[in-house]
């Protein structure tokens, strides 16, 4: 048990490190399309590039950040009814759920996006705008990373309830 209970705690981390570095995307997002206004509105001048990097890092912060969302509890969930199960069921449910769906959602993401993220790295495929960001296969690989991710955080939760329903619980 203490193998998983450290398993659980070295994935929790690694989500915890990525989420709040992740964070900080939001800000610069915010400033960044501050600019973008500033610069078409004030000063007649656009950017196709700037306007894209706004794009990226919106793409980035939802798809890495989705593992963290999943970690502290910000997913959708019908709460009227979760809220008032025990621990133990809501370790039944959150196990079940993401066995049957989670797991096989980012099992069907991450390999079914592999040969498109390929493709796109192999002609590093660029932005269709003329001054674009020309890294679109960089967008794309998010695909991968946020199954990756997903699935990671995903595994920790079924352990971290295994302990639970197992009558531990985790550090």
């Amino acid at each position: 048990m203490a193998r998983v209970h450290r398993l659980v705690l070295l994935i929790d981390r690694f989500t915890d490190i990525c989420g709040r570095g992740l964070a900080w995307l939001v800000a610069a997002m915010a400033l960044l399309t501050a600019a973008v206004v500033l610069l078409r509105y004030g000063l007649e001048l656009g950017s196709i590039a700037a306007q894209e990097a706004v794009t990226y890092l919106h793409a980035t912060l939802f798809m890495l950040g989705a593992a963290y969302a999943l970690k502290n509890g910000a997913h959708v969930r019908v709460d009227i009814f979760y809220q008032r199960f025990t621990p133990r069921t809501r370790a039944w449910i959150d196990s079940l759920g993401a066995i049957v769906f989670l797991l096989p959602l980012c099992a069907v993401i991450g390999l079914g996006s592999l040969a498109f993220v390929a493709q796109a790295w192999s002609v590093h495929e660029t932005s269709a705008d003329a001054g674009g960001i020309p890294a679109v296969f960089l967008l794309k690989t998010l695909l991968p990373l946020m199954a990756a991710n997903l699935a990671l955080q995903g595994l920790a939760e079924v352990l971290r309830n295994a302990l639970t329903l197992a009558g531990d619980t985790p550090a």
